[in-house]
């Protein structure tokens, strides 16, 4: 008998509908079994996937998907999804080149109803989908299936207060509720939530007012009110029926005969309804069950043996040169303080966390209110940091404009994952940072080359009387060891690391390494530019004037990058260069391996000689 025989058995949802209700607990077994030993081969997100095996099953068996629009929020909890939505064998190749992605995509199945990866938008885009469904008198459902701590940014809760308040929608809102994001949880909402992880006390109270409801019709109303009082008093369910949804729960989301009836009977009810389900991150992996922070994103290792330290030998990680950076630097000024948006770990904050707890505040998916704080701190003489992802900076752009820079205060931006981050995709690429950071007044942009430059720039934006923000890579850079001695740089200015003749390579952060080795095969000018923002001009000028062709590298989107101000000011001569700009072409990257989706963008040694060929043909 082949493995899985019952997953095997289910090639789409109308498969599983198919399926006797007593086959589907060991269809879950199976589901499971079969996450474990796949992600353990192609790396991914595990224990939130774990966490949603009965969801995933309960939400396709009843409901008439994809006709009926599942949005799953933050998009890493959907790999059950995947799986029994015809993409089982596609696993193979799970955010490989050329595979299928790590979340929800329009583009590859008519059962990704919305693409998300980010979080907080799974209500907003269901309930433009119920409204349309209203709209063009079909009587679809549209069901949003929120938590890793999603419900903690303000977004959810704008949507919450539209949908409250629009008529005749069919519109569920689940509550995948497993006290997790990807770091621990914090803030007032997560522990109203976690009181009712056992539910006893709500549940007795509401079969006790059940039996007070059946006893007679004019005691109804009363009895109704006394509940809602009670219940109020016990759950968050009345915070969410103030917003105008009728909040069932909690049950348990691992347990299928509380699932199905409930979304059986919810299918039926018209209005905005709220299910709120307990689910636990790593669900039946004892070892993710145990560590589920550690087992959210993995590379490929031994499932029967778990994940192994590795061992010594490998160079610090641009992330961890942050972390030793932010720990130091705090040990000299008592000053620091540093937030994250819910990416403690991600972020290398752990051992910062550990050592100076009062000055480390983890403010949950809220990138906007970060930024925000930050200003607030820094009106009052702190001095913050704010650690954060390219893709996710995005978020507060107008905290960043209006709140921060626009009254040129002292906030430090750590961006990591600038450029292109691999498995992840489109979603999370730091393709746009420079282009959008660089057109901010009073903002000082710094990029990195290696991890010793990025230490000293960390340095050097921390005592900057204004907003700076260093931006560097994911992963290691040239194994390049930090120095322990601290010194600032002086802002605007670059540095030759290469003298040759006829073209100048003006680098921009990562794309150093790559340009050296074309430097030498050139031979080439090579320039560390160090700042997108203030840019060197002098050092431009008299490269325009040596020179006859300038080529700017940047992991950033050509357009609107860092290239587009060396553009600037090569245009204004009246004698001028050729300028070639390479970087990030204007088309959203897709996901694989770092170095290859450098190679299929042309940032790699041979797509850098050959671009910069071609235009030498092109005006011979």
């Amino acid at each position: 008998m082949s493995a899985y025989p019952l997953l095997k058995s289910v090639e789409d949802p109308a498969d599983l509908r198919r399926l006797d209700r007593r086959d589907l607990h060991p269809l879950a077994e199976e589901l499971r079994a079969f996450l474990i030993e796949s992600v353990s081969r192609t790396g991914g997100h595990l224990s939130s996937n774990l966490g949603t095996v009965e969801l995933s099953i309960a939400l396709h068996y009843v409901f008439d998907t994809p006709q009926d629009r599942i949005v799953w929020d933050v998009g890493h909890q959907t790999y059950g999804h995947k799986i029994l939505t015809g993409r089982r064998e596609a696993m193979t190749g799970l955010r490989h080149f050329g595979g299928i992605s790590g979340f929800p995509r329009r583009c590859e199945s008519e059962y990704d109803t919305f693409g998300t990866a980010h979080s907080s938008t799974s209500i907003s885009a269901a309930l433009g989908m119920a409204v349309a469904a209203r709209d063009q008198g079909d009587d679809r459902r549209a069901i949003a299936v929120i938590g890793d701590g999603a419900m903690s940014a303000g977004m959810a809760f704008e949507a919450l207060n539209n949908a409250g308040d629009t008529r005749d929608i069919n519109l569920l809102v689940i509550l995948n509720d497993n006290e997790m994001s990807i770091s621990p949880p914090v803030g007032a909402l997560t522990r109203i939530l976690a009181r009712m992880m056992t539910g006893r006390t709500y549940n007795a109270a509401r079969k006790a007012g059940e039996k007070v409801l059946g006893i007679a019709p004019p005691v109804l109303d009363f009895a109704r009110k006394v509940e809602e009082h009670v219940k109020g008093l016990i759950t968050p369910g009345t915070l969410f029926e103030e917003f105008g949804f009728h909040y069932y729960g909690p049950i348990d989301g691992h347990d299928l005969e509380a699932l199905i009836p409930t979304l059986q009977n919810l299918r039926k009810l018209p209005g905005p309804q709220f299910l709120h389900v307990i689910t636990r991150k790593g669900q039946g992996y004892k070892l993710a069950e145990a560590d589920p922070v550690l087992y959210h994103g993995v590379s490929k290792f031994d499932h029967n043996a778990g994940i192994t330290e590795s061992k010594g030998g490998t160079k610090p990680t641009y992330t961890q040169v942050f972390g030793d950076w932010l720990c130091d630097m705090a040990e000299r000024d008592d000053k620091l303080v540093a937030i994250t948006p819910a990416m403690r770990e991600g972020s290398g904050m752990v051992r910062f966390a550990k050592e100076h707890p009062d000055r480390y505040h983890d403010v949950g998916i809220a990138e906007q209110h970060a930024l925000t704080f930050a200003a607030g701190l820094a009106c009052e003489g702190m001095k913050p940091v704010v650690a954060i992802y390219s893709t996710f900076l995005q978020r507060a752009y107008d905290q960043l404009i209006h709140d921060i820079a626009l009254q040129n205060l002292p906030v430090m931006f750590a961006i990591d994952r600038a450029g292109l981050v691999g498995a992840d995709g489109a979603t999370h690429h730091g393709a746009f940072d420079l282009s959008y950071l660089c057109c901010i007044p009073n903002l000082v942009v710094m990029t990195p080359s290696d991890e010793n430059e990025c230490r000293q720039m960390l340095y050097t934006a921390y005592l900057h009387d204004g907003p700076a923000a260093v931006r560097y890579p994911r992963g290691g850079g040239m194994g390049i060891k930090p120095a322990a001695e601290m010194q600032t740089l002086p802002i605007g200015k670059a540095e030759k690391r290469r003298a040759g003749h006829g073209i100048a390579l003006l680098a921009f952060g990562s794309l150093l390494p790559v340009a050296l080795e074309v430097g030498d095969a050139l031979d080439a000018t090579v320039i560390n530019m160090r700042f997108a923002k203030p840019i060197d001009e002098a050092c431009v000028l008299e490269l325009a004037g040596s020179h006859t062709l300038l080529v700017t590298l940047e992991e950033n989107a050509v357009i609107g990058g860092a290239g587009s101000e060396v553009s600037r000011i090569v245009e204004r001569l009246h004698a001028r260069p050729r300028l070639l700009r390479l970087g990030l072409p204007d088309h959203f990257v897709d996901h694989g391996d770092q170095a290859q989706l450098l190679q299929t963008v042309g940032l790699d040694k041979a797509g850098i000689i050959a671009s910069i060929e071609a235009l030498n043909q092109d005006n011979s």
